[in-house]
């Protein structure tokens, strides 16, 4: 094979990142390995029970259950399946901003639910009186964000845990990003600071295992019971998990990254990559373009379509939101000099606009 995987030296959209080298490593030896069948495997079964635990200190959880899923995708669509199999309305519904990520519209079209979804306040985060607006008696979970994947924006997740509990509903924080970064912060956003009952949180993120490795944790063993079907075949006699089979290199990855970083290697990089998100915000509105404020290591400016499609030309990986500013994130891959020198090219690119065109009179 003559391919080579994408180099991560102009990657400047993505919300995962090369792997720490000490979960590299523990991702290859632990590839053959199945946690899908932890009495064959119970020395990667024994691993993820240590990532349960480590991602629950994380997540201001004290006894945390859950697994290493595929990613937030995954994570997502299980919350969901948990909120519809424990609601007693026969046409439940689902109450999310339209901030969330587009895995809760797959969930809702596989689980057979009503998504409901909300506007943004003029801060990009969930708009409390729109979500109390929609809510009712047959809603059975409540999505908030935390660390949203266009603007980086942490809903106010203790005030949708009171909505949800008004009628009787659970609360889901998708944290599959900014659960890695989000402990160095002032927000309030997890177990400890709401009434949480899951949460998304992906170690093959900002957590920097290899992909794949997200998390899903819940608060009490009852919830994730509720996804548990028999196994006959297998050692063990259930499985809570979507995909079944899994290579262990997930769960390995993301145990020797989290053993070496948590937590000062963790908050050293967040500090790191928020100010490399400052510095890029700040670049940018010196050279006239809107910014939304990076309150996270996450950066969107209202750069023009013709300079956008010229960067990718130039080879940056970068991205659009649905409105379409650029979109870039200071994930741990992502150097100052990166920076300064896609700032290099966004200024030639300007330079050679302003530059008038010679007549053929």
């Amino acid at each position: 094979m003559q391919s080579e995987p994408q180099a991560f030296d102009r990657v400047l959209s993505s919300m995962c990142t090369e792997p720490h080298p000490v979960a590299r490593d523990a991702a290859e030896r632990f590839l053959a390995t199945n946690p899908g069948d932890p009495g064959t495997y119970p020395s990667v079964s024994a691993l993820e029970e240590e990532a349960i635990a480590m991602l629950g200190s994380i997540a201001g959880l004290e006894e945390p259950t859950g697994y290493i899923a595929s990613g937030g995708t995954e994570a997502n669509i299980q919350a969901v399946r948990i909120a519809r199999d424990r609601a007693e309305s026969q046409r439940p519904n689902v109450v999310m901003p339209e901030s969330a990520h587009f895995s809760f519209q797959k969930a809702a079209d596989i689980l057979g639910v009503e998504l409901r979804i909300v506007p943004t306040d003029d801060n990009f985060r969930a708009d409390l009186e729109a979500v109390r607006a929609s809510v009712d008696e047959a809603t059975a979970l409540v999505i908030g964000v935390a660390g949203t994947t266009e603007y980086g924006r942490v809903d106010p997740i203790p005030e949708l845990g009171e909505i949800a509990r008004s009628v009787g509903a659970m609360l889901h924080v998708d944290a599959a990003w900014g659960g890695f970064v989000l402990p160095f912060t002032d927000y309030e956003w997890n177990f400890e600071h709401a009434p949480v009952d899951t949460m998304a949180i992906d170690p093959h993120k900002m957590g920097q295992a290899a992909v794949p490795a997200g998390g899903l944790l819940a608060r009490s063993d009852d919830l994730l019971n509720e996804l548990a079907v028999d196994t006959p075949y297998l050692e063990s006699t259930s499985q809570a998990t979507l995909t079944g089979t899994r290579s262990g290199a997930g769960v390995a990855s993301a145990v020797a990254a989290m053993e070496e970083l948590w937590p000062e290697g963790y908050k050293r990089q967040y500090v790191r990559s928020q100010n490399n998100a400052k510095w890029l915000a700040d670049a940018l509105e010196k050279r006239g373009y809107d910014v939304v404020d990076p309150t996270l290591p996450l950066v969107a400016a209202d750069v023009p379509r013709s300079t956008f499609d010229a960067l990718r030309a130039k080879g940056w990986r970068i991205s659009r939101t649905a409105t379409g500013e650029l979109r870039i994130v200071c994930m741990p891959h992502v150097t100052r000099e990166m920076l300064a020198s896609f700032i290099g090219d966004l200024d030639r690119l300007e330079v050679r606009a302003s530059v008038p065109v010679a007549s053929d009179d």
